[in-house]
């Protein structure tokens, strides 16, 4: 399932506070993006459609938290990234990512260990 920056966007306010009400994401939401409480509900709706957001029915105000961690949506969109744009290939995705970025010798040293421990 592929995210819209506008989904990440809510779902940062939601792992960063651990869930809220609709009043309270909207105070933290508002600085960063603008939204209105709609926008901000409208938001919520459809990702709750979508399987990203959950709240508990009894509660009221109704408590909004993330369905998925952080870690889950990471790992799924690096997963449709690396399939979409370098169809699977892992080690040419590192490759262009050190051709065009400086790392410094501490990621570098962590890299060399992770690849050691893989066995690559």
């Amino acid at each position: 399932m592929k995210l819209s920056d506008r989904e990440w966007t809510v779902l940062d306010a939601l792992w960063d506070s651990g869930g809220g009400t609709l009043g309270e994401l909207t105070a933290r939401l508002l600085e960063r993006t603008g939204w209105n409480r709609n926008t901000v509900f409208t938001y919520l709706a459809r990702m709750e459609t979508k399987g990203l957001v959950t709240y508990d029915p009894e509660g009221n105000p109704r408590r909004y938290r993330a369905a998925l961690s952080r870690e889950e949506c990471r790992a799924e969109a690096r997963s449709s990234f690396l399939e979409s744009v370098y169809h699977g290939a892992a080690g040419d995705l590192v490759a262009a990512f050190l051709k065009e970025s400086r790392i410094s010798g501490d990621e570098k040293e962590r890299l060399r260990k992770l690849l050691d421990e893989m066995e690559v």
